[in-house]
């Protein structure tokens, strides 16, 4: 999860440190109630939020939201994950944040911005423009479809 957010190894190690510590610290809080993955899931993606918060900068306040537009799945098929995960990690820190957030992690629009302070409107810009460049991204690799 936290390389979804943070493509720099150093980054993400201390990150992913960081939300182990602090699962830790509040290790007697988890009351056996759902999945200890789930729990600890949360308290590290609470890690890599902060993280985000402190190193990047949201200047654009752009409202603009473009339709949604599909690969299509028998092409989206040839993609590895690996390939995927590397398409979205050269998307920029700002727009690879919030497109995690919402396409992986399923985070709604309004709370994407009360955890990153910013609008729904620049958040919902975030997805657009980060599903506009891996729509580039594809066509230059050959997958897209007419």
């Amino acid at each position: 999860m936290v390389r979804r957010y943070i493509d720099q190894d150093m980054q993400a190690e201390e990150v992913m440190n960081n939300g182990f510590l602090r699962a830790f610290q509040k290790i007697e809080q988890y009351n056996y109630k759902g999945s200890f993955e789930g729990w600890l899931r949360k308290i590290v993606f609470h890690a890599v939020s902060d993280y985000v918060k402190q190193n990047i900068h949201y200047s654009e306040k752009i409202m603009l939201v473009e339709k949604d537009e599909y690969v299509h799945k028998d092409h989206a098929d040839k993609l590895y994950y690996d390939q995927l995960l590397k398409l979205v990690q050269a998307l920029p820190d700002a727009t690879r944040t919030v497109f995690n957030m919402y396409i992986i992690e399923g985070f709604s629009h309004k709370e994407i911005g009360k955890i990153l302070s910013i609008s729904e409107g620049t958040s919902k810009w975030h997805v657009s423009e980060g599903r506009r460049i891996l729509k580039i991204k594809i066509e230059q690799l050959g997958l897209h479809y007419s």
